[in-house]
């Protein structure tokens, strides 16, 4: 779904605005985030010795960084995006220029990179018990830590420092964006209006509350370097269920978006059926037309074929008279 959203925006000229340029990098993003993670706990599934190296432990862990403070970054941008859409409408366009959305999207790639090349080599620095087993599907935090040999308030203050950095600083962000929209909203006279702004922001912060929800009731909360099934459970849903459930929230809640999947599906079936008709050896259709159905035919009496061109009539002419 998340490729699909990504093609259509590519190609649909309509939807070239800031608002899907970040939805497009959203999809991208939670695409990577999933291959990070989805084909390694498949392998596992049907595997009889489920194990993973040390380096790709740190790599997987690495991109998972990466990727996620990325996206928290990303979901304050398009905050940022929303905020501008509603209290600046007439200036919209001048604020949230191509630079301005580059710059936003370079800034959260940034920060997801400084999360990933600070935590991972602190994490991985400490010596590991080859015998003990890590209780999780993938390589996250608190899970590898307690593989450590040593196991102090360190361990806690990596997971707590990702947390207010990762997490609470676009969670600020986030609701200054929406205090703002919310106070923007609420002077607007008539309710058709107030129900149409606050539309335009439904599907992002739906997103919004899916994703601090599960990360903040695993990264904020106290104890948070004890790992249970129930962490797992909440892994499962914000790192295969979310990428899934985020395309389909903004589809569901687009026209726009909608109107251009309906448009690329009516198109990929009638190319469909044209190739399938040359596939199978059908004849071309030949067109037959009337002598005189076509604005440049004209019917002769000299001829029992119709003639269509200027040259053709001339020749008629000359032979009718003589000349």
């Amino acid at each position: 779904m998340n490729t699909a959203i990504m093609t259509v925006i590519r190609v649909e000229r309509s939807l070239h605005t800031p608002m899907y340029f970040f939805l497009c990098v959203l999809s991208f993003s939670e695409t990577c985030y999933t291959l990070v993670i989805v084909p390694k706990m498949l392998v596992d599934l049907v595997a009889e010795r489920k194990a993973i190296s040390f380096l790709g432990c740190a790599v997987q862990m690495y991109f998972f960084l990466l990727l996620g403070c990325s996206h928290s970054f990303l979901l304050a941008a398009m905050g940022y995006d929303r905020c501008v859409a509603v209290c600046r409408p007439l200036a919209y366009s001048s604020i949230m220029t191509r630079r301005l959305c580059a710059q936003l999207v370079a800034a959260s790639a940034l920060s997801g990179l400084l999360v990933a090349q600070l935590v991972t080599p602190l994490v991985f620095c400490s010596p590991f018990q080859a015998s003990r087993q890590l209780e999780h599907f993938f390589c996250d935090i608190s899970p590898v830590l307690r593989v450590a040999f040593r196991q102090n308030d360190a361990g806690e203050a990596v997971i707590v420092a990702l947390g207010v950095f990762a997490l609470m600083v676009p969670l600020t962000l986030l609701l200054a964006s929406y205090l703002f929209i919310v106070a923007d909203v609420l002077r607007i006279p008539s309710a058709a209006g107030r129900h149409k702004a606050f539309s335009t922001c439904s599907a992002h912060l739906a997103v919004v509350l899916v994703h601090y929800a599960c990360a903040s009731l695993i990264y904020l909360r106290p104890g948070s370097s004890s790992w249970s099934g129930q962490d797992a459970l909440l892994s499962v849903t914000y790192t295969i269920l979310t990428p899934l459930l985020n395309p389909m929230i903004y589809t569901l809640r687009n026209k726009d978006v909608k109107a251009a999947l309906r448009k690329a599906i009516g198109k990929h079936k009638f190319l469909q059926n044209v190739f399938q008709e040359r596939g199978q050896g059908e004849p071309r259709p030949q067109w037959v037309f009337p002598a005189g159905s076509l604005p440049f035919q004209k019917a002769s009496p000299l001829f029992h074929e119709p003639f269509s061109s200027q040259q053709s009539f001339s020749k008629a002419m000359t032979a009718k008279h003589g000349c």
